[in-house]
């Protein structure tokens, strides 16, 4: 999946993911696509929730070599 910004959250604990992901999002424009790498188990749980409170979509979630990748479309 084709995204506008990629960011690195591996190795951090949460709640690090959610925090960078928020101060990624507001440098973006509504409809460009972020995409997460973090190792924190919790944030599946976490950056879905917290996408759906900001107004924005999780297009897509998955896991590779521990890793979970995330696409969230800015609202």
């Amino acid at each position: 999946m084709l995204a506008d910004k990629v960011l690195d959250a591996k190795g951090l604990a949460c709640p690090m993911p959610i925090v960078k992901t928020k101060k990624s999002m507001t440098d973006m424009s509504s409809g460009q696509v972020l995409e997460i790498h973090t190792t924190d188990k919790g944030a599946l749980n976490d950056l879905t929730a917290w996408a759906k409170s900001g107004g924005h979509e999780l297009l897509k979630h998955e896991e590779e070599n521990e890793v979970l990748k995330f696409w969230i479309q800015k609202g």
